[in-house]
């Protein structure tokens, strides 16, 4: 329990309003992004501190990765293809939060 309470406050250490039922949970990021090109993903950051990637796509979603090394971070900066580079080195490889969910979804909410 404490775990999950550690990585809820760190992952939602900026103004986060938790509701029940189908709201969902709004979260202030505080990571800076920078835009990239790319296919797929529109921005992306790296919390030194705190070995968090957030990035954000173009879809409008933005996600949150945890316990991630800065090399990962800095190999998909430099990477041709980010989004080949996120499937195959980020994705399913990170525990992940979502902090804001892609725009149609938020749209129907």
């Amino acid at each position: 329990m404490r775990r999950i309470l550690l990585v809820a406050l760190i992952l939602f250490k900026s103004v986060a309003v938790l509701a029940t039922g189908r709201d969902s949970v709004e979260v202030t990021s505080h990571i800076p992004r920078q835009h990239v090109e790319s296919s797929a993903l529109r921005s992306v950051g790296f919390s030194k501190r705190r070995h968090i990637l957030e990035i954000e796509f173009i879809n409008g979603a933005i996600y949150r990765y945890v316990d991630v090394p800065a090399s990962v971070y800095r190999d998909l900066l430099s990477a041709d293809s980010k989004a080949r580079y996120y499937d195959l080195n980020i994705k399913r490889n990170y525990q992940s939060i979502r902090v804001k969910p892609r725009a149609k979804d938020h749209l129907n909410n």
